[in-house]
This record gives structure tokens, sequence and C-alpha cells, in this order.
């Protein structure tokens, strides 16, 4: 068996470029490390009938290939997760649906549609045990499901805002929520109750007085492997609500609580922190696409800023980090998803 390489972010580089049609909005590694699956902003207007697509990668002793994932959904797969197993994909549009795949079919189509939410579906996220799958939306729901069948679990309320991000505990002891204000609220999933406000976010929020209109949440979230922090991506400073100017964000929370803590990009410019992952080596990883450019950014558990910034050739706008961590894919708005390597 070969040992895993370094790991040192300092030495990133580009292994894998694929070029698709229209830019690319959701991404998701599968468990197992086959295949990447992506949403992209695909259009039947524009000769596009297909909104999912596989991508089986070389190292998995495949060649390189996509294949369309086909049926379920009418507009944009925002958001996807694929259950620990790699047998099952479930992605989230703005349609409102959730769909399911079957990722071993040679060319998967929806088994399953459900209306899930009144409205964009702008999260889901599957149990670690990979039981349930949660889902959030802009009728302020978090909503559970069962992935083996899709019959409902339970149907969480109480957030006054649009529901932009879910996120499991690594123990699955909790499932989390972040809305359009910042506020996190912490769940029993089963049985349906709020245990408790954790933070509220909210340099996450803005309201422009010029546009009246609010602009926020969390565009990215996830734990901690030791669920001990949270880390939350967003946007700050925000000058125009309606072209979504501001400045990318990471804020990252203690689960026993305290005071929200904000880490700010050197020289970032302005755009979105559209995603943020752990990495096993002790830091966290977040992307940043907008006026500033497309950066992948490095910082310490309890750093300010950045230890290390890559810039990327285009706007990011989803991430995902392989299985073994030695890859991080990143899905962009030129349409194209790029895999680098995390080691010389």
């Amino acid at each position: 068996m070969s040992e895993s390489p370094a790991i040192d972010p300092t030495k990133i580089r580009e292994v894998l470029a694929h070029k698709h049609g229209r830019p690319l909005v959701s991404c998701c590694w599968d468990p197992r490390d086959r295949f990447i699956c992506f949403g992209a902003e695909n259009s039947a207007a524009e000769g596009y009938d297909d909104l999912l697509f596989r991508l089986a990668l070389a190292s998995a002793g495949t060649p390189d290939a996509v294949v369309p994932c086909t049926g379920g959904h009418d507009s944009w797969a925002w958001s996807l997760a694929i259950a620990p197993d790699g047998a099952t994909l479930v992605s989230g549009g703005y349609d409102g649906r959730l769909c399911w795949y079957d990722l071993a079919a040679a060319a998967p189509r929806a088994a399953r549609a459900i209306a899930a939410h009144d409205g964009w579906v702008r999260c889901v996220r599957i149990s670690p045990d990979g039981r349930w799958v949660a889902s959030c939306g802009n009728d302020r729901l978090v909503r559970v499901w069962n992935v083996a069948d899709g019959s409902e679990v339970s149907r969480l309320s109480g957030h006054e805002s649009h529901v932009y991000h879910v996120a499991w505990r690594p123990d699955g002891s909790a499932l989390v929520s972040c809305d359009l204000k910042g506020v996190v609220k912490e769940w029993d999933a089963a049985g349906g109750a709020c245990r408790r406000d954790l933070a509220t976010a909210a340099p996450l929020w803005t309201y422009d007085k010029q546009f009246r209109a609010d602009i926020g949440g969390a565009r990215a979230m996830t734990f901690r492997a030791d669920g001990a922090q949270l880390a939350l991506g967003g946007m700050t400073k925000v000058t125009n609500a309606f072209a979504g100017v501001g400045q990318p964000l990471v804020v990252v929370l203690d689960w026993t609580g305290g005071e929200p803590r904000l880490v700010e990009a050197k020289n970032s410019g302005n755009g979105v922190t559209w995603g943020v992952a752990w990495h096993p080596a002790g830091f966290w990883i977040g992307l940043a696409g907008g006026g500033g450019g497309g950066w992948l950014r490095f910082f310490k558990p309890d750093a300010a800023d950045d230890f290390h910034a890559f810039k990327l050739p285009a706007n990011g706008r989803c991430m995902a980090l392989a299985p073994d961590a030695t890859r991080v894919a990143v899905g962009m708005a030129d349409g194209s998803l790029r895999v680098y390597a995390l080691h010389a």
C-alpha cells in the first residue's frame, strides 16, 4: 500500500480539468472516490435537457467520462448529497423538489422525486449513518426524510426567514440550520424540536436601505471533524444588495457557545464564500468567488485570516473535498470542474 502524500496547501496544483457547456452550481464527491457529481445552469431553451451529471474519475480505474443523471428536476440542481455507501445521490432544486438517483446505474435516472419545499431548495445533506436526508429552503422550513423510501421523518419550523443551509454534527447527534439573517439553530432531527439557538452570525446579513432588501445567509456550512466548531461561509460589508457586492467571510462558531469569530481573507476584494470544508490535517478550506475573482483560501482553526491563498482561473461556485482529503474539486462559473491536489 502506498503512503498518503504529505499535505501542503502551498504546493496546490491542478490535476484534472473538465469543461462543461454551462456554469456549475453544485458538486459532490463520491465517498468511494469513483466519481464527482455536479449540477449546472443548463436550460432546455438553450438545447440542454440535462441538469445533473456524473464524472467518472480515472483515478478510480475508469476513463474520465461524463454521463447525465436524467429526469426529476425542472430547474437547476442547487445542492447535492451522496449517501456514505455511495449508492444514492439526493439532489435539491430550484423547483422545490428532492430527487433520488441510483449511482450504480450506467445511466442514472431519477427513481423518486418529491415536492419538498414551497420555493427553492437551498441545501440537502445526508446524515452520517446514511439513514436520513435533511433539506431546507425558501419556505423557512427544515425537513428530514428517510433516504430509503423518501418518507418524511420530521418537519422543523421556527426560522423567520429563508433557510440557507443545513449540516449534521459528525457523530449524528444533532442537525443545525442557518437562515438569511444568520440565525443558527440546533434541532432534534427525530423529534422535531429546536434544542437551542446556537448563535447568530450577524455579519453574514445586511439590510440594504437603498434597495430595501435583505441579503445574506450561510452559503456554505460544515463542522470540524470532532464537532467542536462549525464554520459558515457567506458575505459581509455589503454595499449593493441588488448586485450582490460585498466581501467574502467565514464565521466560526464554537459548539459550546461564545461569540462568533470572523475570518476575513487578506486582500480579498469583493465576493462570496461559496464553500467551506474541514481538512483532517488541521485547517479550514474556503472557496470564494465574485468581483475579486475565484480563490481557495486556507486558514487555521483559531486564526483571523488565511495562511495561504490560491488564485483560481475563474470564479468558484461550489467545492467538494475528496474522501482521502488529498484533492479538492471546484465547480466554476466558466463551466469548468477542476480538481486540485493539496500536495506536491
